[in-house]
């Protein structure tokens, strides 16, 4: 049975693979004010509100066609759709129909909808159920560390849309080489490019990284400074196959985490979302920090959406390496574990 999304832009056997996986699609905050369109894995969605909580559902009224993500937020009650007024309540279920108010609402005039999760300010679904076969954790929602933690504030960045496959966009974001070249804008320093030897750790959701450098998480001009030989650490831990998050020790015991969570919407096109926890700093206003990250990953999003090939090179002789490649070879080899293809994502 051929159930892929119309116009699917992956291979069969690698969409199913990522169908069973979480993957955000909207902030709950977002939700709140309205229904909001979303695309995942080539399926168009959309994430409404309603009194017993939020709902996920196929981007298309049954009735005639129209996207319900055009609609509006009725209360408490759910959406109606733009066309015909039908409204979709709890569950997805269609519980008025304002042509016909006492007619029998059937079966087909209902919604398919998809698990819908809150966690760390935005709305987790997935498309497919996960096998006996699939292992808990792996297809489990990823951990951030820090979030809901009495002394860390809470920040959920706006989304960014980035024009390229959600692999070669978490793959930059494990990078440690291109701090000194790609992020001049924002905190990288140019004389200071050599990248010290570290050593990726594998688990059983992906791997974890250690990373030991001189260069500084300060913005470029800020007037905090390190003291004197101050080593940062950066500690990654990567959720296959495309959330990442980097937790940040600051001097004086600050931490910062920000968690990558690329959420493929084909391939060709990645909504990259990004919580935010910190303990320091706390004065700052919260539109200053969804600026200057978005300052980041937009120095990211230029070289992302310029690479070739676009899809993610699995096969380790499709491209050359360096020694600072460590946390992209266990990325690409966890990736080839899960049992995605060479090629993923041509």
């Amino acid at each position: 049975m051929n159930d892929l999304p119309r116009n699917c832009s992956f291979d069969e056997a690698d969409w199913r693979i990522m169908a069973r996986c979480w993957f955000p699609v909207a902030r709950v905050e977002d939700v709140c004010a309205g229904p909001v369109g979303a695309v995942l894995l080539d399926q168009p969605l959309v994430a409404y509100k309603t009194a017993s909580g939020i709902v996920v559902a196929d981007d298309l009224c049954p009735h005639r066609g129209v996207p319900l993500s055009m609609g509006a937020q009725d209360g408490e009650a759910g959406i109606r759709c733009t066309y015909h007024g039908l409204r979709f309540g709890a569950g997805g279920k269609c519980d008025h129909v304002p042509a016909n108010p006492e007619m029998y609402i059937p079966d087909r005039l209902h919604l398919k909808t998809y698990p819908a999760v809150q966690k760390y300010g935005l709305v987790w679904t997935r498309l497919r159920p996960p096998l006996e076969t699939d292992d808990a954790a792996l297809h489990d929602i990823p951990h951030m560390p820090h979030w809901g933690e009495a002394d860390f504030q809470q920040i959920i960045c706006p989304p960014i849309d980035i024009g390229g496959f959600a692999g070669r966009q978490v793959e930059g974001f494990l990078d440690v080489a291109h701090f000194g070249f790609v992020h001049l804008g924002t905190f990288g320093d140019p004389e200071n490019t050599r990248v010290p030897s570290y050593v990726p750790v594998k688990n059983n959701v992906g791997f974890s990284v250690d990373y030991r450098s001189t260069v500084a998480n300060y913005p470029i001009g800020a007037p905090a400074k390190a003291p004197e030989g101050f080593i940062w650490l950066r500690h990654f831990e990567v959720h296959l196959p495309f959330t990442a998050s980097i937790t940040v020790h600051f001097p004086d015991d600050g931490r910062l985490v920000v968690m990558n969570c690329a959420s493929p919407m084909s391939s060709r096109m990645t909504r990259m979302f990004a919580p935010i926890a910190r303990n320091f700093d706390l004065h700052i206003p919260v539109e200053a920090v969804h600026e200057f990250n978005r300052r980041v990953f937009e120095e990211d999003r230029r070289v992302v959406e310029a690479q070739k090939p676009e899809y993610l090179p699995l096969d380790p002789t499709l491209e050359a390496h360096i020694a600072a490649d460590r946390s992209s070879f266990a990325y690409r080899k966890g990736l080839r574990d899960m049992g995605f293809s060479p090629i993923f994502a041509a």
